[in-house]
């Protein structure tokens, strides 16, 4: 078991600065996921990790121990590529082999830990078939049990359940969390999905064109994005965020349709951001209703109030019609404020 340190670490590949002076410890472990738009460095940061790039400049380090010039093999971590990379002429259960072999573990060994792996993951029934003959899911979860079957250091995870369907994407990420926890790895995870992240990680870091703009435990990105970036990056549907004007002794949104006392608005405060869940419909005729999403258990409301457009979650199938008209409420406890740079301002008092 390892944790993982960089120290203003920058990496370039010619003009273009995939990651810039990232700074951060993955504690021994610890389930720490990297969540970004494409491009945002994730990646990169893996291959750094794993010793196939080597970062212009700043330290990387093992426990404590510098790893800049130590090679992919010696630092011994296992990789789920994101193309999987999965030996086309071996069948899935020598593949998942693989690495032990070549460590030279003795057959009885092997043999526990690949029934016990593909047990885990559900590919105890495909372990005779080749990578041609098996589903993008099955060569996903193949590549998975690869890098569990092994007793590295650290286990590294390139968006490893991206093929897979919803429902079994969401039964694998509970199956990793929990298979994580039951090693005590640690365990470094890269997806673009923020549901995935969120559920996932014990804490997460949150990259932007390979800046780390915040790291932090799901739910405090969730609840204190440093900035409106993260705020839109974490939440479905995405937060709205909204102009603020002043008004005598109050801060106006959306064209007057929302308004909250200048008491509980922190000075600088241009934007505001009330997510979803948060705005509430009220009657009156402040807003336009554009449309409704009925989802079941929930329903999404999208409103028009002057050139503003925002969307609210309502619990249940409630009665609002599309092109009615309504009032808005909104928890000055429970929006968020951001300065013109775009980083959050903390709430007066706190």
């Amino acid at each position: 078991m390892a944790s993982i340190e960089f120290r203003s670490v920058t990496k370039r590949f010619g003009n273009t600065l995939a990651v810039d002076e990232a700074s951060f410890r993955v504690e021994d472990g610890e389930f720490f996921c990297f969540f970004g738009p494409p491009l945002s460095g994730k990646s990169t940061i893996l291959r750094l990790v794993l010793g196939l790039e080597r970062p212009d400049s700043g330290e990387i380090l093992f426990d404590g121990r510098p790893v800049n010039t130590v090679g992919p093999a010696e630092r011994n971590v296992a990789m789920v590529f994101q193309n999987l990379a999965l030996f086309p002429h071996l069948t899935a259960e020598n593949n998942v082999k693989f690495p032990l072999i070549e460590r030279k573990i003795d057959p009885a060994t092997i043999g526990k830990r690949v029934g016990e792996v593909a047990e885990k993951l559900h590919i105890t029934h495909i372990l005779h078939k080749f990578p041609a003959h098996l589903s993008g899911g099955e060569r996903q979860r193949v590549a998975i049990a690869r890098a569990l079957v092994r007793d590295p250091v650290a286990y590294l995870m390139d968006d490893p359940i991206s093929a897979l369907d919803a429902r079994l994407r969401e039964e694998t990420r509970v199956e990793l969390k929990r298979i994580q926890a039951d090693l005590g790895r640690t365990l470094i995870y890269v997806t673009h999905d923020q549901e995935e992240a969120m559920s996932v990680a014990d804490r997460m870091a949150i990259l932007e064109g390979g800046k780390i703009r915040q790291i932090a435990r799901p739910a405090d990105a969730y609840d204190r994005p440093a900035s409106d970036y993260v705020a839109r990056l974490l939440g479905a549907p995405m937060i709205n965020i909204l102009d603020a004007t002043a008004v005598g002794d109050a801060i106006e949104l959306a064209a007057g349709a929302i308004s909250l006392p200048s008491a509980a608005v922190p000075k600088g405060t241009t934007r505001v951001g009330v997510r979803p869940e948060n705005l509430g419909i009220v009657p009156g005729s402040d807003a336009t209703v554009f449309e409704v999403e009925p989802l079941g258990g929930f329903t999404v409301v999208t409103l028009q109030a002057g050139a503003e457009r925002m969307r609210a979650l309502l619990r249940g199938q409630p009665r609002v019609e599309p092109d009615s008209r309504v009032g808005l409420a909104v928890d000055p406890a429970a929006v968020h404020f951001f300065a013109a740079d775009g980083q959050s301002l903390a709430r007066p008092g706190t």
